[in-house]
């Protein structure tokens, strides 16, 4: 049964005509393939169905958001909770396979929460070099009244060889106001003025508090229960994997991952066992084909919450500059 949504709820939602559609999108492996022959595309089977079928080493970084150990339904598809020993023969169970995708010199991240995060290591660490926990704000969610609210997760990297890995930190840099401005000589020092404030461009920590849960106003929401923002994984792929890479997705979800690898120009493959999130995918990818936004990146930054008006005048004043050079460059070109 269809939801009522309020008229400025931006959820992406399916329609019946949609699916019949949408299905042309979606992929079955049951047979070998080459690499040309599974880049950007979504798999709508089961990972263990599929993932003997798939080229080995060919992927640059894995994003793998598995189910957590919780009890959760996954639109029909449930997940009961267990016990930590169980648990961690599950990620046994498939994190090894989902292994011999990647590449000698690639990378991995691996997303959990309190609960799951000490098998997650336990398991990686077996396998792979741990290079380091991020630890994320997630305020979205109701409290307790037992309890402390979890308002936290965890994403581990690793990396299959130390010495030879794709790590880009200029390309996740964050800009944030400076509150209290530093002056050497009376020149600022390490931050710039600016009409609307005065920022500072900061090296990324393994803290984030920057990242907003997808909900109803947001263009990138959908009724997925545990979907990721994009804005989050788009860290880990601008810092991970090289422009033309390969991003790798065995528990896609509603899409976020290969969505945000070929807004940003990636390639990209995913496995989905449930249809309907396979389909939200496909919709949200030929979405993408249009609009290559990413909520708090924009001009090559991550911005901090609660600056969207601040993003869109930078933005505006970016394309302002552009046209200009390009103006500039036109009348240069035709008085010679």
């Amino acid at each position: 049964m269809e939801k009522n949504r309020a008229t400025r709820n931006r959820t992406i939602v399916l329609s019946d005509s949609e699916r019949t559609d949408l299905k042309k999108d979606l992929c079955q492996l049951n047979t070998s393939s080459s690499v040309d022959e599974v880049l950007n595309k979504i798999y709508n089977q089961d990972l263990f169905e599929a993932i003997d079928y798939l080229p080995k080493h060919f992927v640059d970084l894995l994003i793998i958001d598995p189910p957590y150990n919780l009890s959760k339904d996954f639109a029909g598809f449930k997940f009961k909770a267990t016990d930590d020993k169980t648990y961690i023969e599950y990620v046994r169970c498939w994190l090894p396979k989902v292994l011999e995708l990647l590449k000698p010199n690639g990378s991995i991240y691996v997303c959990c929460d309190w609960k799951s995060t000490s098998a997650i290591y336990q398991v990686m660490s077996e396998y792979v070099t741990i290079k380091n926990r991020i630890t994320w704000q997630r305020e979205k969610g109701r409290g307790a009244k037992t309890n402390w609210k979890n308002a936290m997760e965890d994403i581990w990297f690793g990396v299959l060889n130390d010495k030879d890995y794709y790590f880009d930190v200029a390309s996740v840099m964050q800009k944030r106001r400076v509150l209290a401005p530093y002056k050497v000589d009376g020149k600022p020092k390490d931050w710039i003025e600016t009409e609307d404030g005065n920022f500072r461009l900061t090296y990324p920590s393994n803290f984030w508090d920057d990242i907003s849960i997808p909900y109803w106003s947001m263009p990138e929401n959908t009724d997925h229960p545990t979907q990721k923002p994009e804005k989050l994984i788009a860290k880990l792929i601008l810092a991970s994997c090289p422009k033309q890479g390969v991003v790798f997705d065995p528990f896609l979800g509603s899409g976020t991952t290969c969505v945000v690898a070929k807004k940003l120009g990636r390639h990209y493959c995913g496995i989905e066992i449930n249809e309907e999130y396979a389909l939200l995918s496909s919709k949200r990818l030929r979405m993408a084909e249009e609009n290559k936004d990413i909520q708090g990146y924009s001009d090559g930054v991550f911005w901090e919450r609660n600056t969207l008006s601040l993003q869109k005048k930078s933005q505006k004043a970016s394309a302002k500059k552009k046209e200009e050079t390009s103006l500039f460059n036109k009348s240069m070109f035709e008085t010679t």
